[in-house]
């Protein structure tokens, strides 16, 4: 659990994705689409996946991915982060944690 907190917060944004997941696919996007730079941990891709699958989950990341986190906190799954773009919240909290610039 603890590499995964680590890996969460050495970027403004991080993404725990899985390379088969279209949701994941779209989250990437949308966060490309805002300028953002995200760090992509793709979990089927790692050789420690499965245990840092298990971290998330752990840490209450429902689904398992997309896992976001923005400024090292959890922000939610792709629902969530649709949600917070929508309501115009998501480009905020990515300006405050300094993964995008305006």
């Amino acid at each position: 659990m603890d590499m995964v907190i680590d890996l969460a917060s050495k970027k403004a944004a991080v993404i725990f994705t899985k390379s088969s997941c279209f949701m994941c696919h779209s989250i990437k996007a949308l966060f490309y689409d805002l300028g953002a730079s995200p760090a992509v941990h793709e979990l089927d891709q790692l050789t420690n996946g499965k245990e840092m699958e298990c971290a998330l989950q752990r840490l209450g990341c429902n689904p398992s991915v997309p896992a976001v986190f923005i400024g090292g906190k959890y922000i939610g799954s792709a629902k969530d982060i649709i949600s917070l773009h929508v309501d115009g919240s998501l480009k905020e909290k990515l300006i405050e944690a300094k993964a995008i610039w305006f």
